[in-house]
């Protein structure tokens, strides 16, 4: 049996077999060959070992990983899926170990570290959507919201509501055939994430006897689970914004002595916990992180009746455990992925959404035949309000768990339909969401037009306008005690069109007053105590950052009434003459608003990448940290239009390019393309396509008998 791999003029694979187990074999394979040193990383983040090459700077999500113990729940979700969706997911690890060594020889990043690849588990691509997603729900929102309570008191719980950093957003449209020139639907989007070098998502086609699907993969990952086109029907999603995982806080305590440990050495003494019906005891084992450079760090591992403790333990002041539905439940939901693949109906799409757990997102889709889908899926436990809140007490009866939400939310779709992180479908399921600025304004643009082409997206993908700038820019026209160059400023920004354009000088000078703002406000007694974060592991600090949190949660602070009117003017005014006093001559936007991608190792010392357009509330949403740093290291990790007049319609563009190896033709090529807002076309035709490689080495027996 034989896979072929084919490739377009942008190097984007496109893979082709006789069944569906031997293109998962050929899709894991390709992840290997092109992107070895990315998935070997993730596989290593999965597993909490990445500080054994890249360092101490590592130990924290190392520590995380192991204390949330995510391998085990990959183990143990991996183990509950059925025959076939199990044999497909072995299909796909048993190409990404044949294709290792090959790519292993093609990134340089190996012999830079020191490290060579490992060997892949079944359970390894789990463990990777696992430790992808499991900051996803923000969590760690619920010790800000504790602090803020602690510090400001309960009526100030919400004061600093926001999609902060460390969360996903998205937008997505879909458009139906009403509003277009063909006549038949349209869906359109970016996923906004961290952007990684290589890039989260990897453009793919995957085709056999029983499908021939293109999308977005999830490289390590099997399948197209977020973005899909099968050419009768195509979907996409966003982040839901939904609240499904709670944080308890525990009351441990040791008991009796340590067991027989590891090579003769001494184990943990047992630890037991305080829950609802009294003190109950805690599994609990001792692992060893691993640290180049450094001594090895022992971490103790504790699970309660609720979840594992991520924070804290017995012997410290405090504790706090995670409870999230894959640990309960031991499902992941990815029996969804090989049914998407074989989707034709939005019925099809629908019933496989069916069977999604983790993370909770809102899907659109749409077919050939005029079928119309917008509804949240995955998995969100029932329980009291305040577990959505804060940190619950463990000991206190009324906080577990009490089952799961049925019937998630679903709307019709009568004319267009807009998810971008806001308040609305899956409004009974979250606490905060986005403004609503970016669906708004989203709405609008495609209001204005009934002749919608795939092209044409492009012009709603790049839109620039900053809604948020408002609540600012109405403080600071109601300034008059103002220097003569406070005054000069004040002037250009109420002229200022609000969009955050790369070539603007106008968008840098808001950007710059923002900031002043930010940090102003920052240093105001009324948020002072909350100035210095509580202790908390390093991985949790971005969001117990005061300077950070105010940065995106400024539209409302400008708005509340913690801070008097009076207060609130000051601090404007302030700011405006903080930056006027600068008295350098403006410089364009894009020029400090640049991006800034995440890299596992160090790339080029100083290199110097594009400057963006956009804005975190803008729909081209390239989010920086005002008051903080104008570089921007989230945004659009890829952008999509799914034609379903014409699949070969479709369009599709991503941050850097196809492949993951340093120099390659297709390493960054699509890089200028993305910063334009450009999109490329979706090639569909084989023979305009260029074979690379026959393989003859997948064998249907290597994975079916084996025992693991």
């Amino acid at each position: 049996m034989t896979f072929e791999v084919y490739r377009d003029a942008w190097g984007i694979p496109h893979l082709r077999a006789g069944s569906a187990r031997e293109l998962s074999y050929a899709q894991g394979r390709n992840a290997a060959t092109d992107r070895a040193w990315q998935i070997e990383v993730e596989r290593h983040r999965s597993q909490g070992t990445t500080a054994a090459f890249l360092g101490t700077g590592a130990v924290g999500w190392d520590r995380f990983v192991r204390q949330a113990r995510l391998e085990d729940t990959a183990r143990r979700c991996f183990a509950r899926l059925d025959a076939d969706t199990a044999a497909w997911v072995r299909s796909y690890v048993d190409g990404v170990n044949a294709g290792l060594a090959e790519g292993r020889s093609r990134s340089p990043e190996f012999a830079a570290a020191g490290v060579v690849p490992g060997q892949w588990q079944p359970w390894t691509p789990l463990g990777i959507w696992l430790s992808t997603h499991i900051l996803f729900a923000g969590f760690p929102t619920k010790l800000w919201r504790e602090e803020v309570a602690r510090t400001l008191g309960d009526a100030a719980l919400e004061l600093f509501a926001t999609d902060g950093p460390g969360t996903s957003g998205s937008n997505g449209w879909l458009v139906t055939g009403g509003r277009t020139v063909t006549g038949a639907a349209l869906i359109a989007g970016d996923p906004h994430r961290f952007i990684e070098d290589p890039g989260v998502y990897q453009q793919i086609r995957l085709a056999c006897p029983e499908f021939d699907v293109v999308g977005l993969a999830v490289p390590g990952v099997p399948g197209i689970g977020h973005f899909g086109h099968t050419g009768a029907v195509a979907w996409a999603i966003t982040n839901a914004m939904a609240d499904y995982q709670d944080l308890y806080r525990e009351r441990l305590r040791r008991t009796g002595a340590g067991h027989a440990g590891p090579a003769g050495t001494s184990g943990p003494a047992g630890v037991e916990a305080l829950g609802p019906d009294g003190w109950r005891p805690a599994a609990v084992h001792i692992e060893t992180i691993e640290v180049a450079g450094a001594d090895p760090v022992d971490v103790e591992v504790i699970e309660t009746d609720r979840g594992p403790v991520i924070i804290g333990g017995p012997d410290e002041a405090h504790a706090i455990s995670l409870r999230c539905p894959p640990r309960v439940r031991e499902d992941l939901g990815f029996g969804t992925l090989p049914a998407l693949l074989r989707a034709r109906t939005v019925a099809d799409v629908d019933r496989a959404f069916d069977g999604w757990a983790e993370p909770v997102n809102v899907v659109q889709a749409a077919d050939t035949e005029g079928g119309l889908l917008h509804r949240v899926a995955g998995v969100v436990p029932l329980r009291h309000r305040d577990n959505g809140l804060r940190v619950v007490p463990a000991w206190e009866a009324g906080h577990e768990w009490r089952g799961w939400h049925e019937k998630l939310p679903r709307e019709h779709v009568d004319d267009v339909a807009v998810m971008a992180n806001q308040r609305g479908l899956a409004g009974p399921l979250g606490v905060e969401f986005a403004a609503p600025h970016r669906a708004d304004r989203i709405r609008q643009l495609l209001e204005e037009s009934a002749t919608w082409s795939a092209k044409g997206m492009a012009a709603v993908h790049t839109d620039t306008h900053l809604a948020s700038a408002r609540p600012l820019l109405e403080l600071l026209a109601g300034l008059d005690d103002l220097s003569p160059d406070a005054v000069r400023l004040r002037d250009r920004l109420l002229r200022w069109d609000r969009r955050m354009d790369a070539g603007s000088t106008a968008a840098a000078e808001f950007a710059a007053l923002r900031s002043a703002v930010v940090r102003r406000l920052a240093a105001r007694p009324e948020l002072a105590p909350l100035a210095e974060p509580p202790a908390c592991p390093g991985i949790f600090r971005p969001w117990l950052d005061l300077v950070t949190k105010v940065a995106y949660a400024l539209e409302g602070l400008l708005t509340t009434g913690l801070l008097p009117g009076t207060a609130r003017a000051e601090v404007v005014g302030a700011a405006a003459e903080d930056v006027a006093a600068q008295g350098a001559a403006p410089t364009p936007w894009g020029k400090t608003h640049r991006l800034a991608p995440w890299q596992a190792l160090p790339g080029v010392p100083q290199e110097e990448w594009p400057g963006l357009s956009g804005d975190h509330d803008c729909v081209l949403s390239t989010s920086s940290v005002p008051g903080v740093t104008d570089l921007s290291a989230r945004g659009p990790a890829a952008r999509y239009v799914w034609d379903l007049a014409r699949r070969e319609d479709s369009l599709w563009v991503v941050p850097l390019g196809a492949s993951g190896v340093p120099g390659d033709a297709h390493h960054r090529d699509q890089l200028p393309m993305w910063a334009r807002g450009e999109l490329l076309p979706v090639v569909t035709d084989w023979n305009h396509l260029t074979r690379t490689e026959e393989n003859h080495d997948f064998r249907d027996g290597d994975f079916r008998d084996r025992d693991f």
